[in-house]
């Protein structure tokens, strides 16, 4: 997020432009103590506020392999997955990738918190410096 501790990650993948955007029919939760945000698509549920970053074209054939790294699509099983999904910005709906949670069972294990905003940047606690390991990695769940 614009602003925000990890910023420079984002960067990492190239030249963007960012600008807020909104999710509907999905769930944000905050991971403990993994320390990261989830999102889960959730016909029945809220709005999530986020952002849409939209590489330049030189930067883009780096970027989507950077981001699937950094977002665990690699591992196995993944981390996320990247689904196609509409969002909406100021200046109307536009596709984008989206990066799901992908171990649906990790939304009945402890430390899973319901972002109720949909607002990561409202969880003070996003900037605590946290384990950053899976629930499974500490022995607490299987994919």
């Amino acid at each position: 997020m614009p602003g925000e501790r990890w910023e420079n990650v984002a960067r990492r993948g190239g030249e963007y432009h960012a600008e807020p955007a909104t999710l509907r029919g999905a769930v944000l939760a905050d991971l403990r103590p993994e320390g990261y945000p989830a999102l889960f698509l959730d016909e029945t549920a809220g709005e999530v506020h986020g952002w849409l970053y939209t590489y330049t074209p030189k930067s883009w054939p780096a970027a989507l392999p950077f981001l699937d790294e950094l977002e665990g699509l690699d591992l196995t099983p993944p981390l996320y997955r990247r689904v196609q999904r509409r969002v909406e910005t100021a200046t109307g709906q536009r596709w984008a990738w989206v990066y799901l949670y992908a171990r649906q069972a990790r939304r009945a294990a402890p430390g899973f918190f319901p972002v109720v905003s949909g607002r990561w940047a409202e969880v003070a606690e996003r900037h605590l410096d946290g384990p950053r390991q899976t629930w499974e990695e500490r022995g607490e769940g299987n994919a």
